[in-house]
């Protein structure tokens, strides 16, 4: 018998479940959504028809969790202007350099130096290069830290850490897939993507007087068409050419927030963010398989360590970089410490490429212990700052300046 629609609401009972001792408890709510799905799943128990396993549901419910990522993405996008971030474009891609070698170059030598072949220490290093988007935007409209001075940074990073991305998945999977890969199809991979980037921030913005007159309708029904319609066509086009489909609904966000309609836009997409945005790291949740984490204990507990380490000096020197001050600096490097999506996506590719089995174990719990520092560090970034700031002097002279 089908039982697809009791499972979505035994899985959103669980949610809510999560949410209700987060809320009690009084910390973020973003680990106990994965906990939660964690705790149930594949390995789990069925109890008369409430399955928890969640095998009848599991791809629903993974697809409920992207179109998650998409609305967090949008949300985060609307909090800002094409304008404010085309004028921050030299800092940010100086930043996300930063950012990229620093991460980079740590994950490769930790690869190295815990004794794995090649494949697998580029495997690593992807792992640990990359932040997760959903996690950065869940905490940064938590936090309500969108319209922080560093907050522009952070966007830049991670849209730079897409086109990163594209660039390395083109290097890596001809390496791991197929023992090759082309220098033109991976130049070519990179130049789609930033084409792509600066079509939607440049052209986009062009298009503002048309959005305006679209958008320009009394019946909500409508209205949430044409705005759903454009979000999903946008991230979906994005996807087909390599782009992650998150940064296409960031830039379409972002060209949003110059029309005359972002207030009602906000209004009208905030419970689907939350809903769908909770579905997300539930779902996130119930790829992780708690009795296979024990195997790469000490390799993940290693890697974020130096992951934590790497981070914070890339968050410095990124917002140093762009005139921000310490305290605004430090707040980059703790705000995007956390990993996930795209690290998932590593380890997959390792597994398809017949590496060893241990790149999944240690991505999942990797992945895990980051999701859960990631949003705590990010709330507890004040008293962070401070106490670092007793060891190495921040100049509160040239942070007045700077702010």
């Amino acid at each position: 018998m089908d039982h697809l629609v009791l499972e979505v609401g035994l899985a959103v009972a669980l949610i809510a479940l999560a949410g209700l001792i987060s809320a009690k408890l009084r910390f973020s709510v973003i680990p106990f959504y994965i906990l939660i799905g964690m705790a149930v799943g594949p390995h789990s128990f069925k109890l008369w028809h409430l399955d928890f396993r969640f095998i009848e549901s599991a791809s629903l419910i993974s697809f409920m969790g992207r179109i998650g990522v998409l609305f967090l993405l949008f949300y985060l996008g609307l909090e800002f202007s094409v304008g404010r971030l085309l004028r921050s474009g030299k800092s940010i891609a100086f930043g996300g350099t930063i950012y990229i070698a620093i991460n980079f170059t740590l994950g490769l030598a930790y690869g190295f130096l815990t004794g794995f072949p090649l494949a697998e220490t580029l495997v690593m290093a992807g792992i640990t290069t990359i932040s997760s988007s959903a996690i950065v935007a869940k905490v940064l409209v938590d936090l309500k830290r969108t319209a922080n001075a560093e907050t522009e940074l952070i966007l830049g990073i991670i849209m730079f850490e897409d086109v990163f991305l594209a660039v390395y998945i083109s290097i890596l999977s001809g390496l791991v897939l197929s023992d090759s890969s082309s220098v033109w199809g991976v130049l070519g991979s990179a130049g789609i993507a930033f084409a792509f980037m600066l079509f939607m921030l440049v052209v986009g913005r062009k298009c503002v007087p048309l959005l305006n007159k679209a958008l320009s309708v009394r019946s909500n029904e409508l209205f949430g068409l044409i705005v759903f319609g454009g979000l999903f066509l946008v991230a979906g086009f994005s996807e087909t050419i390599h782009v992650a489909e998150a940064i296409g609904a960031l830039l379409f966000g972002l060209v949003l927030a110059e029309t005359d309609h972002i207030k009602r836009i906000e209004h009208f997409i905030l419970p689907f963010r939350d809903f769908f945005g909770a579905i997300f790291f539930f779902s996130f949740g119930l790829t992780i398989d708690p009795l296979t984490l024990a195997d790469a204990l000490w390799l993940s507990l290693g890697a974020v360590v130096v992951t934590l380490i790497g981070n914070y000096a890339a968050g410095l020197l990124a917002g140093r970089s762009a005139g921000l001050s310490s305290k605004a600096s430090s707040n980059v490097g703790l705000t995007i410490v956390a990993r996930g999506e795209f690290s998932i996506i590593m380890a997959n590719m390792a597994k398809a490429g017949g590496l060893l089995v241990v790149l999944q174990p240690f991505a999942a719990l990797y992945v895990l212990i980051l999701a859960i520092l990631g949003p705590l560090l990010t709330k507890e970034s004040k008293h962070i700052h401070k106490l670092l700031g007793k060891v190495f002097k921040w100049n509160r002279s040239a942070d007045n300046q700077a702010a």
